[in-house]
């Protein structure tokens, strides 16, 4: 008996042992997306439309830069302070390096807010997708990028997950509004938003 609970041991050791190395290797930071009733509750309860004019934003972004006023980021007031009254939520979504690339491990992410976005309650809304940067490079080079990547999200939201582009509205702010201001160089800077900005046009 003994001879054979060692065998038994003997045997556990190795299919634990195969396991682990059978076992698919997922990475340690994988990211994790809030439930679409989460992010359908956070973007609920807008009361009335707001006035925002998104080119004027983008025009305001870039002339902001150019007059080279508030050189300093924790000296930038908010460029969009309105933005920051109004339902919303904010995402990690990760893109390769300078790019408006998004990595696959992303579209889990996006495919949570396309979700969120078809639910009835949400389906009679406008959003705008709002990008931004850290105030690591350049500040016109970071504007530039965010808007591609908040314009490669409602791509992706529309080509891939069918959410209507009528209903998508972009921009990027860049530096401009810095969602960790304490830290203006933080990862924590990298964010993308979504904010409803109103009701769809009815024909």
């Amino acid at each position: 008996m003994r001879s054979g609970n060692r065998m038994l041991r003997g045997i556990g050791r190795l299919t634990g042992a195969f396991l682990v190395l059978a076992a698919p290797a997922f990475p340690a930071h994988a990211q994790t997306a809030a439930p679409p009733e989460n992010l359908i509750e956070k973007l609920s309860g807008l009361e009335e439309t707001p006035a925002i004019d998104v080119a004027a934003l983008r025009q305001q972004a870039q002339e902001r830069i150019k007059s080279r006023t508030d050189a300093a980021p924790l000296m930038r007031p908010p460029i969009a302070a309105e933005l920051l009254r109004l339902p919303q939520s904010s995402f990690e979504v990760q893109f390769d390096p300078d790019s408006p690339i998004v990595r696959p491990a992303s579209y889990r992410v996006l495919g949570r807010m396309a979700d969120a976005l078809g639910n009835p309650s949400l389906l009679p809304y406008r959003f705008l997708v709002v990008a931004h940067t850290n105030s690591i490079g350049r500040r016109d080079a970071n504007l530039t990028l965010s808007q591609r990547r908040a314009d490669a999200i409602r791509e992706i939201l529309s080509a891939t997950f069918k959410v209507s582009p009528k209903r998508i509205q972009t921009v990027g702010l860049g530096e401009e509004q810095l969602q960790d201001a304490a830290r203006p160089t933080a990862a924590s800077n990298l964010r993308i938003q979504i904010v409803t900005i109103g009701r769809v046009a009815e024909h």
